[in-house]
């Protein structure tokens, strides 16, 4: 029987390339990998397109699309995660000294859409007492899946200039970024964090929440998990044992050129355990994925939440997982 044949749009990661360089197989699955793209562009061909039978998306789009019919599921395999209390950057002539100094003020932004916008922008307001709608935000392109904003919620965008250059410039105190600016990059003192000590932030912000939060889902087009219904357990089975392969390379030194690569894995066990990629709807993973549900709900770009079982595929294997009897 012939292997069923499925492109598959993602990042180069690490947790993926033993899938993709055959050292793993998905059962039953010939899988053609497109790495070359970045999410902007893959994120994009996705919704305006559905080019790609299985796709890395933003998961807030994700669930925005869902909710405007698109014809998608998702498996509950996360490749990417990044804490982002890190990529709220300020000029640094603003007076900017808190989060509640940006109330009425503009903040800057790609678009309104990135995961990693809503994920701050929820957190700004939940814990620092931000209201994502007391800020004008400001954006430059338009977004990957369109909504109607509701009212009382103010995106302008303006390409008058690069965001970077308003923000160096002055033209907005703030922006939450999706990647670091490159005026800071280049170590311009007008630009800075807004949280200095960002990794003691982001990592008080996991003790005391649990969510290492999502920023992508692994999208499937539904006509094939429809047809194929074992398609889903098959490529979550595939993609966990790629991840365990990876875990297992990077923990050795010789693999990872640099000089402090085991003391870094070290920290990175004690603060958040041995599988922060952790796939599944586990329970750590329901709290990350119900908050960014309820972030993209109070920012407007969904009318409701909706259970995560209607979201995602079940792929959970019960009592059946795990190793075979002799």
């Amino acid at each position: 029987m012939a292997k069923l044949k499925l492109t598959i749009a993602c990042g180069d990661y690490d947790i993926v390339r033993p899938l993709k360089e055959g050292l793993v197989e998905a059962a039953g699955i010939e899988l053609i990998f497109l790495t070359d793209m970045g999410p902007r562009e893959r994120h994009w061909r996705l919704a305006r397109k559905h080019e790609f039978d299985i796709c890395e998306e933003n998961v807030g789009a994700y669930f925005i699309a869902r909710e405007q019919g698109h014809a998608l599921t998702a498996i509950p395999v996360f490749m990417h995660r990044r804490f982002r209390h890190g990529f709220v950057f300020i000029n640094t002539n603003a007076g900017i000294k808190e989060p509640k100094d940006l109330i009425g003020k503009k903040i800057g932004g790609t678009n309104f859409m990135p995961a990693g916008n809503i994920w701050m922008r929820g957190i700004l307001e939940e814990y620092y007492g931000l209201p994502h709608r007391s800020v004008t935000w400001i954006t430059e392109r338009s977004e990957d899946v369109p909504f109607d904003a509701p009212a009382g919620l103010n995106i302008v965008m303006d390409t008058s200039k690069p965001l970077n250059d308003m923000l160096v410039d002055g033209d907005i105190p703030a922006m939450i970024s999706p990647s670091i600016p490159t005026p800071f990059v280049r170590g311009d003192k007008r630009v800075a964090r807004l949280f200095g000590d960002y990794k003691q932030v982001e990592i008080d912000f996991y003790q005391k929440t649990g969510i290492f939060p999502i920023m992508h889902v692994t999208t499937i087009k539904q006509e094939i998990t429809e047809k194929y219904p074992w398609v889903a357990t098959n490529l979550v089975k595939a993609l966990e044992e790629s991840k365990q392969l990876a875990y297992k390379r990077v923990a050795n030194p010789r693999m990872v050129p640099l000089a402090f690569v085991r003391t870094a894995l070290e920290e990175q066990w004690a603060t958040l355990g041995r599988d922060p990629w952790e796939y599944g709807l586990t329970p750590k993973n329901r709290k990350n994925l119900e908050t960014i549900q309820r972030y993209v709900h109070q920012q407007g770009m969904i009318s409701k939440t909706r259970p995560l079982e209607e979201l995602f595929e079940d792929t959970d294997l019960g009592d059946a997982a795990g190793s075979e009897e002799v």
